[in-house]
């Protein structure tokens, strides 16, 4: 089985998904594991597999473009840059990691939908598979509501790399993270796919809520 695009979708699994997209800290990961909870419908969390199950094709893919296949110093990664260039190296490298993440979507099976969500699963990458772009919606987190997860959240603050100068990467970190959100909202709002801003006004079940609304048709 293909999709119009001409992508393998074998058992369906990538024609009936359901999808969350956005930034970083807007509760994606949280509203979909309540999502989950309430209705047994499975998640795929991206941010896991791209972290930990895709490093082996991240080496071999590297191999094969001839570049060094050991990852490269944090400190050329998070400090001897600009939020600007790593917020466009970031963009740049979301397809490959999608075709990834479709491989693993591609061997999943069930009878109800898979919801997945990440920062990584861009508009511009899953539209090509949306029967309705109410099959997707992207959280953002406003500046203030990504502060207050900065403060409150301490795997959100963390330097997870050693490097030279931590506050500078971090500094870098937070940026990079705000510019990739920023695309997202506008090529989800070029392509008639839902934003929910998220400013902390209302609580993880209740942003749920809002979610499941949106894919209500699809839930039923």
């Amino acid at each position: 089985m293909t999709l119009d695009g001409g992508i393998a979708d074998p058992f369906g699994t990538l024609g009936r998904a359901l999808w969350i997209c956005g930034g970083q800290w807007a509760g994606k990961s949280t509203v979909s594991r309540l999502l989950a909870y309430r209705l047994g419908i499975t998640v795929y969390h991206y941010d896991f597999h791209d972290a930990r199950a895709h490093q082996d094709r991240r080496v071999a893919h590297r191999g094969r473009k001839g570049l060094p296949v050991a990852d490269p110093d944090p400190d050329s990664v998070w400090v001897d840059t600009t939020p600007e260039r790593m917020a466009a190296d970031t963009i740049a490298g979301f397809p490959t990691r999608f075709e990834w993440a479709l491989d693993d979507l591609r061997a999943l099976v069930s009878g109800r939908p898979i919801l997945a969500e990440g920062w990584g699963l861009r508009p511009e990458l899953v539209a090509p598979l949306l029967d309705s772009p109410r099959r997707m919606i992207v959280m953002v987190p406003t500046d203030d509501f990504r502060e207050h997860q900065l403060r409150v959240l301490p795997r959100a603050a963390a330097v997870v790399h050693r490097v030279s100068d931590p506050e500078r990467a971090q500094h870098n970190r937070i940026e990079r993270d705000r510019l990739v959100a920023e695309d997202a909202v506008r090529t989800a709002k070029g392509l008639g796919i839902r934003v929910l801003e998220i400013d902390g006004s209302r609580d993880a079940e209740a942003v749920a809520d809002v979610v499941a609304e949106h894919f209500g048709p699809y839930l039923a």
